[in-house]
């Protein structure tokens, strides 16, 4: 978890304004960096480029498809760690290297922010980090001074430093694996925000317990839903009753095991035997493997606390949400009126 607190100092800042290149928007740069003379505007800028991150648990890392070292952000990143000198030159460079990669139509300009900071906390580690950053968005503001013993208002146009729209910090650590790196899209669901992630950052997520976890996770919900109904005849509350089962046990084991979990959450033998073949089914089908064992992540359990449904939605006239004993409810069916029921039993009523 990354927090505001750790980055003890912004010791570069390089700003450059990127247009959109397809709209035949200009690439601005600056000639030198910042100088940080004013404290408080040292820490607003700390605090714009770093609270964005500050919920995210989950890391990224450089790559590309023939081998790391063509990877133009890892490189540039690379001569800033080694010689803090090329700081504005590699500023540079990465502006136009985002420059190339803004060709959709719909990508709007903004200003980019090269920063250094020479020493931040990750995970327990001191290093280095470079903060690259882009602001699209522009917010009007009511200005109200005091002019000739009576208040005026007037506006000016600037930046919500509680809107930033991307950004990425790289961590000066696992070099050879390209860096730890985090990632923030504030528009990552537009189809045109992909170029900030795959085109000009090239990153893919870490195999680390965060990505280990959330795939286990998504793959147990998969299973329930989509597997076992092919397999057996199975309702809907004991589908339900599994998925609670399932979030128990994230919840409250710290490493998951697939074993452990099969036995506990399913029980039955042959449905046993079908999730674990499932699972290289799963990882086959995503292109994504993981341990029998790991390590389970917290940050990534809550985040996916949304995939474990308790609910059983009945027609359009009842949800049945199930969060504790499936024996205090069964399912039947009503020869008079033809329809299935639901009886719930239970001690006392609030």
């Amino acid at each position: 978890m990354i927090h505001v607190s750790e980055f003890k100092d912004l010791a570069c800042l390089s700003i450059h304004k990127v247009g959109n290149a397809s709209q035949e928007e200009a690439l601005i740069c600056s000639q030198e960096p910042l100088e940080l003379k004013d404290e408080a505007i040292s820490q607003l800028l700390l605090t714009y480029f770093i609270q964005p991150f500050t919920n995210s648990a989950e890391y990224f890392r450089f790559y590309h498809e023939a081998d790391l070292q063509l990877n133009e952000i890892f490189q540039y990143c690379r001569r800033i760690f080694e010689n803090r000198d090329n700081f504005h030159e590699q500023s540079v460079n990465i502006a136009k290297h985002l420059y190339k990669h803004s060709t959709h139509p719909k990508i709007k300009g903004g200003e980019l922010y090269i920063a250094y900071f020479s020493k931040c906390l990750v995970d327990g580690e001191d290093v280095e980090a470079i903060g690259i950053f882009k602001s699209e968005s522009r917010d009007t503001y009511l200005k109200v001074f005091l002019a000739n013993d009576n208040y005026q208002v007037d506006y000016e146009d600037g930046i919500n430093i509680n809107k930033l729209d991307k950004g990425c910090l790289i961590f000066n650590t696992e070099e050879e694996n390209g860096y730890k790196v985090s990632v923030v899209d504030s528009i990552s669901k537009q189809n045109e925000a992909v170029y900030w992630k795959d085109a000009f950052l090239q990153v893919q997520r870490r195999e680390d317990s965060y990505h280990q976890t959330e795939l286990a996770v998504n793959m147990c919900k998969k299973f329930i839903n989509d597997k076992l109904p092919d397999q057996y005849e199975i309702s809907r509350v004991d589908q339900v009753d599994l998925l609670n089962k399932s979030a128990t046990y994230f919840k409250e084991k710290e490493q998951f095991d697939l074993d452990d979990f099969a036995q506990e959450v399913l029980g039955n033998p042959e449905a046993i035997q079908s999730f674990k073949e499932y699972k290289q089914t799963f990882q086959q089908e995503f292109q994504q493997e993981f341990p029998d064992e790991f390590d389970i992540s917290s940050p990534a359990v809550k985040k996916q606390q949304k995939v474990f449904k308790s609910v059983v939605k009945l027609d359009r006239n009842f949800h049945i949400y199930i969060h504790g004993d499936r024996e205090m409810i069964e399912r039947g069916f009503d020869e008079a009126t033809n329809l299935y029921y639901y009886k719930l039993m239970f001690e006392n009523e609030t």
